[in-house]
């Protein structure tokens, strides 16, 4: 395992450190190129215009190999399918809501090869569980197809903070989710028993929303200090942490000097033993 990237179960080098696209509306073109600069290899976004713009991440890619010369091979690209549940009827939709689930994974997915102007997808996430195991199964059948056709590398799933469903996806599952992606708080208590099972099955946990829902731990004496030994800040400790017991962070910063602080934590040394076992306690482990 190299210092920037891990190996998921479905045998994918994963970046270590993912840089999250939501909410960036139209600067998401600009600010993806800023952070592929800055050295990030690995992109999260979703077929879901409501709170993504994949295809001004599309048009990130293509300007990166065109003026930079940095190859699609070389990045990571993960989107998602987002359920009608999950859209914005008020924006055009990426597929037809009248049409069978699988139909809409179908006309999702050419919708996000179309966006990111590419032929294949690294790692592609149900951007939630359906309102069923069985059709949550129909999506991910689908979705199992691509991987089948060699259209898709990975597999996953999002916003999912039920153990028992994750169990039950698990096991029925063909080609084995390979990560889950979840908001990482104190209210869910930090998804302790879904991130045993992962370990357990290793599937891979991204976690977003890691600082912004949690400064009562970047405020915490103990960081602050291993930030000042350090010479870093709160968020690079907190993210070296996570990194050091297996988490995959994702970073949304707009901040080109957040980007590269952020970055600078795949080359340090890991927390030493006892720091990373009082900072556990944190997070309910």
């Amino acid at each position: 395992m190299s210092s920037t990237t891990v190996t998921t179960n479905a045998g994918v080098q994963m970046p270590r450190l993912i840089y999250g696209t939501a909410w960036k509306k139209e600067t998401t073109t600009k600010l993806v190129i800023q952070a592929i600069l800055n050295g990030f290899r690995g992109i999260d976004t979703a077929c879901q215009p409501k709170h993504y713009r994949e295809d001004l991440v599309g048009q990130a890619l293509v300007e990166l190999h065109n003026k930079h010369n940095i190859s699609r091979k070389d990045l990571f690209i993960q989107t998602k399918f987002t359920s009608i549940d999950g859209q914005d009827r008020s924006k055009p939709l990426p597929y037809d809501p009248r049409v069978s689930l699988s139909e809409q994974v179908r006309q999702s997915f050419s919708t996000s090869l179309e966006n990111l102007q590419t032929d294949y997808i690294d790692s592609l996430v149900l951007h939630g569980p359906e309102r069923s195991h069985q059709l949550t199964m129909e999506v991910y059948r689908q979705c199992e197809k691509f991987v089948d056709e060699g259209r898709v590398k990975q597999l996953g799933i999002s916003n999912l903070y039920d153990l028992n469903k994750l169990r039950k996806l698990y096991e029925d599952a063909l080609h084995k989710p390979a990560v889950i992606q979840n908001r990482f708080h104190a209210e869910t208590n930090f998804d302790h028993d879904i991130r045993q099972f992962c370990r357990e099955k290793n599937i891979f946990y991204q976690s977003f929303w890691t600082l912004t829902a949690n400064p009562q731990i970047l405020a915490d004496p103990l960081i602050r200090q291993l930030a000042q030994d350090r010479h870093g800040t709160p968020a690079q400790v907190f993210f070296r942490f996570l990194m050091d017991i297996g988490i995959t962070p994702l970073t949304g910063t707009t901040d080109e000097k957040h980007m590269k602080e952020d970055l600078e934590v795949l080359h340090w040394h890991s927390l030493d033993h006892e720091s990373v076992t009082k900072l556990k306690i944190f997070i309910h482990d």
